[in-house]
């Protein structure tokens, strides 16, 4: 690898996937506030919403998002604003 080339804060971060809870590390200048223990050393972690082992493109299967409960939900919350 050139030297010089990379920013000061490369480093190796744990990217974890928080809906099925998969981590790997790579190496990035993402900003973290957490660390984790990771293969017996600690690293800084970063939370990924979704990742290539949860995302449905890849694993071949679809997931099915709760939306008409997130609706209702909203609905009962805020009906009173309406009358």
């Amino acid at each position: 690898m050139k030297e010089g080339i990379h920013p000061e804060n490369y480093r190796p971060v744990v990217f974890k996937d928080m809906s099925n809870g998969d981590m790997f590390l790579s190496r990035s200048t993402a900003k973290t506030s957490e660390t984790i223990e990771f293969e017996g050393e600690t690293y800084p972690l970063f939370k990924l919403e979704i990742s290539n082992t949860s995302h449905p493109f890849y694993t071949g299967k679809s997931k099915l998002v709760d939306t008409a409960g997130r609706v209702d939900k909203f609905m009962s919350r805020y009906a009173r604003m309406k009358k």
